[in-house]
């Protein structure tokens, strides 16, 4: 998947930024590329945890976004003005870019 600068390789589950290859844990790359596979589709923090998780969301605010923090620390030049994993206040995360 390639969103902007971005590339999430599911084959060899490699991502880098602008050709700069990036480390990510498992469960930041399975954030990362569930939203790679719908640039500019809006999830919400349930719909990112029972997917990554595999398994029911309860509460789920606290543990998704510190793994978004995490993955904006690892892929964003300023992680507090992202350019790829944007918030939509009230309703979710998604990921957008210039392609």
């Amino acid at each position: 998947y390639r969103v902007g600068g971005l590339t999430v390789d599911d084959n060899s589950k490699k991502v880098t930024v602008d050709g700069r290859s990036v480390t990510l844990t498992a469960t930041e790359f399975g954030i990362l590329k569930l939203l790679a596979q719908s640039p500019d589709r809006v999830f919400s923090m349930e719909q990112i945890y029972e997917s990554v998780w595999d398994e029911p969301a309860y509460n789920p605010e606290n543990t998704v976004a510190v793994h978004i923090r995490h993955i904006r620390e690892k892929i964003e030049i300023n992680p507090k003005d992202p350019r790829y994993i944007k918030v939509v206040w009230g309703t979710g995360y998604k990921l957008e870019g210039d392609n």
